[in-house]
């Protein structure tokens, strides 16, 4: 993938995580803190923010490098993992599947952090 469509997956990936909080915050927030689910929520919103930004910081490191995608795609398929486990389990949907992958989810993105470090260091300018 190019450097161009990691950063705009990366903007499009934050404009969902910023509708995901708003909606959260103001039309699910009585549903929410009914279940006793807005800090979970939250969190898988900041996750899924953070983990946006690491995405389009990697596309400019890739328009200046020739890194490798491996650190993009570990954080966009670990936080859709991890933060859309979250909110599926903030209403109970699928509990058996979505435990799971919530850990999961986790670990690629812990692995998306190594592998963009391990970039960092392996490339010259």
């Amino acid at each position: 993938m190019t450097p161009r469509a990691w950063i705009a997956i990366g903007c499009v990936w934050a404009a969902l995580g910023v509708g995901l909080g708003a909606f959260g915050a103001h039309a699910l927030k009585a549903a929410l803190e009914g279940s006793g689910q807005l800090a979970n929520w939250d969190t898988a919103v900041r996750y899924q923010l953070v983990h946006a930004l690491a995405v389009v910081v990697f596309g400019v490191f890739r328009e200046r490098t020739n890194g490798k995608n491996l650190p993009a795609a570990l954080f966009l398929s670990g936080s859709v993992l991890f933060s859309g486990s979250i909110y599926a389990l903030c209403f109970g949907i699928w509990k058996p599947l979505m435990g799971p992958l919530t850990p999961l989810g986790g670990i690629l993105l812990i692995a998306g952090w190594i592998a963009f470090a391990r970039d960092a260091l392996r490339t010259r300018r």
